[in-house]
């Protein structure tokens, strides 16, 4: 039985990027994206020809991610610009996956046993700075 890709609630007013929103609200609660690949921090993202057509009817998230993605960038680059945490950019780019509005390209050394725990403490430093 094929899975059908999560899509997001209608936007509200409390929806929009850089809002007060609690991180849990934004995924409704999920902490993994529907997808099975995995999507380490160094993953790149890029949208797809199909994101700019569809801008109009994606949410506020959803269409933040798409403007970012007009430029290749990490995970950790569209999580650090839109202000959430990694698991919630996490969840958003594998459903925009699902979807076919964004790319995405896995680091060679993916799956190889690479240290994830070692970068996540590169990023925090970075952020600290």
């Amino acid at each position: 039985m094929a899975r059908r890709p999560w899509t997001p609630a209608e936007p509200d007013d409390h929806d929009e990027p850089g809002s007060v929103a609690r991180p849990y609200t934004i995924t409704r609660g999920r902490t993994r994206p529907v997808t099975d690949r995995e999507i380490e921090l160094e993953t790149l993202v890029w949208a797809s020809s199909m994101a700019e057509p569809s801008l109009a009817a994606m949410s506020a998230h959803w269409r933040a991610v798409a403007e970012l993605c007009r430029e290749v960038l990490s995970l950790a680059e569209v999580a650090a610009r839109l202000g959430v945490p990694i698991g919630v950019a996490r969840v958003l780019i594998g459903d925009m996956t699902d979807a076919g509005l964004v790319h995405l390209q896995r680091p060679r050394h993916a799956g190889e046993g690479s240290n994830v725990a070692l970068l996540e403490r590169v990023l925090h430093g970075l952020r600290q700075l």
